[in-house]
């Protein structure tokens, strides 16, 4: 187990700890029991959470008990948000958006042997709190002043907006998780983020002032942000989700295809669980031919296997392959054509018309007379059939599944049309 903390500093993924002298010991000793929480604020967890998901799986592994709590109570509060305060979802919609995550997030972990995983859900010691217990119990053990200090909340007190008495007490909650899970698992080590640093030490805190023998600890994974400086995880659609109704298995796959040269080696180190010696190699082939993409697709394919499945995997590299030539377009299967349709520009018409009419339409050529020169020079495809003459129509036939045809001019410039009135 000791190994395990040079293993997360040789990935980058040992930011902050408590006392780490004192952690190495209490690793050599074992064995430990750790817990990460999640909150259900959304229908489902999306990649800035799969750091702490893969961190739990990668702890497991080296022989740790990992407890993955799912906050049916905390989800009703909400971290407070550094900008603005949190809308309030009701019982029922966090306790649906409970068992949601809870499904997400049990792929990753093992449930046998003797470090099998637990799933646990902080309403379970929160629902029949009374108030007045919350507040001796557990207020009474923390400092105003001290939480005050908390960067999300030093934040929001100098906004015109401020912050409610419900978001300031988020922190109570999870300091009380950890009791509790001390408490009822022996639970002495807590794993988060960096930005929740705030809230892993308030439940490190609150043991120390109740259970004074207890040795606990606290570490945090560091806040992954991308190398231009925008928020890892988000694309212009916004967040990249890991259920597939919310991303497309497609549309994962891509966003990790994509990921920046300068970014790549880091995110592999922190997500994928290849060797080290296999990720050297990466990084050394990423410097010496980056043209390649060796990494994102080694990244790409590991993580989408990851969280949707071989088979997933096996479909939409099918289909990144068939929208560029290199495979059969009618080979696949509705659902993936349609999510990789969904990432290039594509218009909607009621008929087909002339190519010429189609390419201009969908933005492939600025006008008719272009889209023509495309043509006579050879450059524009239908469904990877190249275009002969000027004046072709597609037939209702060349509808792949009925609805879409594939437009590319050139070897890379690709578009869609979906026909809706075939």
């Amino acid at each position: 187990m000791t190994d395990i903390v040079d293993e997360l500093k040789w990935r980058g993924l040992f930011a902050l700890s408590t006392d780490e002298d004192a952690l190495r010991k209490a690793l050599a000793d074992g064995p430990v029991t750790f817990y990460c929480g999640f909150d259900p604020t959304a229908a489902s967890l999306h990649v800035g959470h799969l750091v702490q998901v893969l961190t739990m799986r990668r702890l497991q592994q080296a022989g740790l008990r990992p407890l993955a709590l799912v906050g049916g109570a905390t989800g009703q509060i909400g971290d407070p948000r550094p900008t603005a305060e949190r809308t309030l979802n009701d019982p029922e919609t966090v306790a649906a958006w409970v068992g949601r995550l809870r499904s997400q997030i049990e792929p990753f972990l093992s449930f046998e042997g003797t470090n099998a995983a637990v799933m646990v859900n902080n309403l379970d010691w929160t629902a029949g709190l009374s108030a007045i217990e919350f507040l001796r119990d557990i207020g009474k053990h923390f400092r105003v002043n001290k939480m005050l200090t908390k960067d999300s909340v030093a934040r929001r007190l100098e906004s015109q907006e401020g912050i409610s008495y419900t978001e300031f007490s988020y922190q109570l909650l999870q300091g009380m998780d950890f009791l509790e899970l001390y408490r009822r698992y022996g639970c002495t080590l807590q794993q988060g983020g960096s930005d929740q640093w705030g809230n892993l030490t308030a439940g490190l805190d609150l043991i120390h002032r109740l259970e004074p023998e207890a040795q606990a600890h606290c570490i945090a994974t560091p806040l992954m942000v991308k190398a231009d400086g925008t928020k890892f995880g988000k694309t212009e659609g916004g967040a990249v989700w890991l259920d597939p109704a919310m991303t497309t298995p497609y549309a994962f796959y891509q966003f990790w295809l994509n990921v920046d040269d300068r970014d790549v080696s880091t995110y592999l180190r922190i997500l994928s669980f290849r060797s080290r010696e296999e990720l050297e190699e990466m990084e050394r082939l990423t410097q010496e031919r980056p043209q390649a993409r060796t990494a994102q697709r080694a990244l790409a394919e590991e993580l989408t296997t990851l969280v949707h499945g071989a088979g997933q995997t096996a479909a939409v590299i099918a289909a990144s392959k068939a929208l560029f030539g290199q495979g059969e377009l009618d080979g696949l299967d509705a659902a993936t054509l349609g999510a990789a349709l969904s990432e290039v520009p594509h218009v909607r018409v009621a008929e087909l018309g002339p190519v010429v009419d189609l390419l201009t339409e969908v933005g492939l050529a600025p006008s008719k007379s272009a889209a023509r020169r495309t043509v006579k020079e050879g450059g524009a495809y239908v469904n990877n059939v190249k275009v002969a003459s000027e004046d072709a129509v597609p037939a209702v036939e060349d509808l792949l599944h009925g609805r879409w045809l594939v437009l590319r001019r050139g070897k890379k410039n690709l578009a869609a049309v979906e026909v809706t009135g075939a």
